[in-house]
């Protein structure tokens, strides 16, 4: 991944900035260890703080709500559900130079839960479905409304046709792009959600789960946190999963006709969208979205 800015609008962090942020407003771990993570997310810049800490500070605009959304949520969350979650510690004011609140999380163990980590590929599937079950299953009262703050992750479908047909218009000469827009418009035609709004990570792919000896362990990064339509979640199918497990993962859902065709294009409008913008700059997550466009294409050629 290039060590480079992502975004045009992002902004300069360091572990300097990070010592002087904990000296002046969390002196008590001022003088543990600060080493910069490594990761492929690109809203956040992470800081290991000593041994059992994180320190998580928004590097776009776009990301500042976030904060404040997790700091309230998570903590509610987290005992409903079957895999560790982050649990924010502290939240840290602007200061210093730094314009946004930041925060300080519990440290989770584990690797990204790449197809390569994983011992048991259908216990993944199941483990990860079972997941989005029980987020799905909590009470939803005082969630936030769709909006910026979760990229609209679960608004209709169809509000992403101009930005996902855009960037097909990208792919010509490297992709079937007349493939792709039939993948596309055939997601649009799915009939749309009228049931009631549930909750929704809104982005499982590999960067966002942790696995321990092979199995998945957390979730991680609820940046995209929200509630609506459940395909936001399922996408996971292709954005993650395998065509050898998505069949336990759909039936452990038990995901309807309609949704499942919302969620490929779901996935296929994130792979799409990641292309062309991360190609040069975070190597890591570009993968995904060509492994999610390719999944989706092949899934939905098979199927006829």
């Amino acid at each position: 991944m290039s060590v480079g800015k992502m975004h045009d609008d992002e902004i300069e962090i360091d572990a300097l900035l990070v010592r002087r942020l904990l000296a002046a407003q969390f002196p008590r771990w001022k003088e543990l260890s600060i080493r910069r993570v490594k990761s492929a997310g690109t809203d956040n810049a992470l800081y290991r703080l000593g041994d059992e800490m994180v320190v998580r500070l928004p590097r776009i605009p776009s990301a500042i709500d976030q904060v404040h959304k997790e700091h309230a949520w998570l903590p509610k969350l987290a005992p409903y559900l079957p895999l560790e979650i982050p649990i924010p510690l502290a939240k840290g004011e602007p200061s210093d130079g730094y314009p946004w609140n930041w925060s300080i999380y519990r440290w989770l163990e584990g690797e990204n839960a790449t197809i390569e980590k994983i011992s048991n590929h259908p216990q993944a599937a199941i483990d990860l479905a079972q997941f989005i079950t029980a987020l799905q299953h909590i009470d939803t009262t005082g969630a936030p409304a769709c909006g910026s703050h979760d990229f609209s992750r679960g608004k209709p479908l169809a509000l992403r046709d101009q930005y996902t047909r855009a960037a097909i218009a990208t792919l010509r000469g490297t992709h079937d792009v007349a493939a792709i827009t039939r993948v596309w418009d055939a997601a649009l035609k799915a009939p749309v959600w009228n049931g009631t709004p549930v909750w929704l990570h809104g982005d499982l792919q590999s960067g966002n789960l942790l696995a321990v000896q092979g199995r998945l362990n957390a979730v991680i990064d609820f940046g995209c946190l929200g509630v609506g339509d459940p395909a936001s979640d399922v996408m996971a199918a292709w954005l993650y999963l395998s065509i050898e497990t998505r069949k336990t993962f759909r039936e452990t859902l038990q995901v309807d006709d309609a949704t499942w065709a919302r969620a490929r294009g779901w996935a296929l409008s994130v792979g799409l969208i990641i292309l062309p913008y991360y190609q040069k700059t975070n190597r890591v997550l570009y993968q995904i979205g060509r492994r999610a466009v390719d999944e989706t294409l092949a899934d939905f050629c098979e199927k006829g």
